[in-house]
This record gives C-alpha cells, structure tokens and sequence, in this order.
C-alpha cells in the first residue's frame, strides 16, 4: 500500500491521526516508496469476480459524485498490474462522471464483496477511449460487458490500492449468491417431500 498512503495521508489527515492517536499507523505507511502499486493476482481475481463497484469522481467545482457501475462478473477487466478497464454503456445520458473525467482524471474506485465481507480500494486515473480509435481494446473489452449500446472505452491507470478492513461491513447476498446457498437446502426439502410422499402412499395402501 505504498502509493495509496501517500495519496490519501494528506497533511490534513494526518493531523487527525495524531488527535486521534493513530499517527505512527501513518508513519509506516508512508515510510514505505511512494511508487504506483501493482495489480497481483489476488487483486486482479477479485476484481473480475465483481458484477459491480461504485465510482467517485470530481468536477471542477470541486464536489464529488459516486455512481455504481454493474453488469456480469468479468465486465471490469484487469488489462495489466497497472490498468482496468470497461465497455461504458448509455444509462440516464446525465454524462456527469464522463464529464467530471474530462476535466480531472482523478478516480476513485470501491470494489465490494458482502457475502464474504471484503472491499477494496482503488486510487486511479480515468480516461476516456473511443470505440473507433480503439478496436483491439475495444473488443478485448467487449468480451464480457453490461447489456446495452456501449458508447465508450473507460481506461483507469491504477496509481495506488488497499484492502479495507470488514468490521463494519454488513453481509448482504445477491439472488445468484443465495439460490447457490439455499440449493443443499432446497435438495434436501426435495427429499423429505418425496419421503413425505412415498410414506402417504403406503399408508394409504395399508388403510
């Protein structure tokens, strides 16, 4: 978490962690070399495992703006220990992150997984990508996407990341994540029914 430190310990906020007593957390964060932080492995499979995530950005009057991103796990695609990127389909055409990118690059990005309690945390660089100058990314992109008319490339240049802590994430389940749940469950009442059944019918026979 090199980079990540030293993008978000700003002076102001290490002035809070020294009030708060949590400056010497800080302090080796910010020891460590202050060089963009690779994509691994654990990073790049959480990542394309995700059918969402939620994207902040800044306009240039300075407020900020988060939006969720969805779509089929594998639509965010991790391009190299450095870049992620998407197909960027038509939603609402309010275009205020597309523009709030224009003007300021600067992103920030929340992966979540509820069942598991998990997050992570990204620092990056957006840009935008036109489908015609871009073709090869294009189609590499569209592999897996959202549904819909895709009318961009977003490219994010990874500049630092970090595993958040699980305490106060509350475990929620999509209905895909529940119905691989609830299968042991519904298999087995599947099967006293049917033992129901059979034990009905000889009862029936001996009356």
């Amino acid at each position: 978490m090199s980079r990540y430190a030293h993008l978000a310990y700003t002076e102001s906020v290490r002035e809070v962690q020294r009030e708060q007593g949590s400056a010497l957390v800080g302090i080796r964060q910010l020891a460590q070399e202050d060089a963009p932080d690779p994509i691994g492995p654990q990073e790049a499979a959480f990542i394309e495992s995700r059918d969402g995530f939620y994207l902040a950005s800044v306009s240039e009057t300075g407020w900020p703006y988060v939006q969720f991103r969805g779509g089929p796990p594998g639509f965010a695609h991790v391009l190299d220990e450095h870049t992620i990127g998407w197909a960027d389909v038509r939603g609402n055409r309010q275009y205020i992150t597309t523009g709030n990118v224009r003007a300021d690059g600067r992103v920030a990005l929340f992966f979540m997984d509820y069942p598991r309690r998990a997050r992570l945390k990204i620092f990056g660089r957006a840009g935008v990508r036109s489908l015609e100058s871009h073709q090869e990314l294009a189609e590499r992109l569209g592999g897996t996407r959202t549904g819909g008319h895709v009318e961009r490339l977003v490219v994010i240049t990874v500049e630092g990341f970090n595993w958040n802590c699980n305490q106060h994430i509350t475990p929620r389940f999509s209905e895909a994540e529940l119905a691989e749940a609830l299968m042991p469950v519904r298999t087995r009442i599947a099967e006293l029914e049917a033992e129901n059944k059979a034990l009905r019918e000889r009862l029936a026979e001996n009356e």
